[in-house]
C-alpha cells in the first residue's frame, strides 16, 4: 500500500467518524462552559468583520451558533459540530449539526455558521421540532459577502439568514442545505 492508499483510508475512516458522530443526538457533547465560549467568541469574530451580521444580530429573535463544524468525505461525506441557542441575551438550549453528502469530493475541512432566527415561527420551529433539516420548515437565505452588503431592514423578508465563516481546509464550497438541527443535552 502506498502513501495515498493509506490517506484515502484514513480519510475514509475519518469520514465514517463524524457520520457515526451525528448518528445520534446523545453524542457526549462538549460543555456547556466550552460551546459558550466558543460561540461566544465565534460571534463577536463574525460580528468584527461582517457588519451586516452584527444589525441582523440585533434585530434576531434568536441567534443559532456553530463555531466549529468538521467536515470530511471521500465519495461519502459527513459534517458534525456543536453549538448553542441565544435568546434575549442568554443561552436557551444546546444543538449538534449534522450532515452528509455523496458525490466528487475528497478532503477535509472545517468552519463555523450562525443563524440568526428572525422570526417567532422560525424560533418556535426550531424549539418544537424533533429536529430541524435545513431546507425543510422556515427559510434560510445563506448569506455571501455580495448580499451582506446589500442587506438592511426593508430586505429582510426571509425566517432567517446564515453566515459561514472561518472555512479552512482541503475542500471547495461549503453548503448547509439539508444539514439536521438537534437539540443535545450538554453536560455543565
Amino acid at each position: 500500500m502506498g502513501k495515498l492508499t493509506g490517506f484515502i483510508c484514513s480519510l475514509a475512516l475519518a469520514t465514517a467518524s463524524v457520520g457515526a458522530m451525528g448518528a445520534t443526538s446523545q453524542v457526549a457533547a462538549a460543555t456547556a462552559e466550552d460551546l459558550h465560549t466558543d460561540s461566544h467568541q465565534a460571534l463577536e469574530n463574525l460580528y468584527r468583520s461582517n457588519p451586516a451580521a452584527e444589525s441582523l444580530g440585533h434585530r434576531a429573535r434568536a441567534i443559532l451558533i456553530f463555531p466549529n463544524i468538521i467536515k470530511a468525505g471521500l465519495v461519502f461525506g459527513g459534517s458534525y459540530g456543536e453549538g448553542e441557542l441565544v435568546k434575549n441575551g442568554a443561552v436557551s438550549g444546546y444543538y449538534n449539526s449534522v450532515g452528509g453528502s455523496w458525490g466528487l469530493q475528497v478532503g477535509a475541512q472545517s468552519y463555523g455558521y450562525v443563524v440568526f432566527l428572525m422570526t417567532t415561527k422560525a424560533s418556535d420551529y426550531l424549539e418544537k421540532s424533533e429536529g430541524w433539516e435545513i431546507g425543510v420548515g422556515p427559510t434560510v437565505v445563506v448569506v455571501n459577502e455580495g448580499m451582506a452588503k446589500n442587506l438592511s431592514t426593508t430586505t429582510l423578508k426571509d425566517d432567517a439568514y446564515a453566515f459561514i465563516f472561518n472555512q479552512q481546509g482541503l475542500m471547495a464550497g461549503v453548503s448547509i442545505e439539508g444539514t439536521k438541527i438537534s437539540h443535545i443535552k450538554v453536560s455543565h
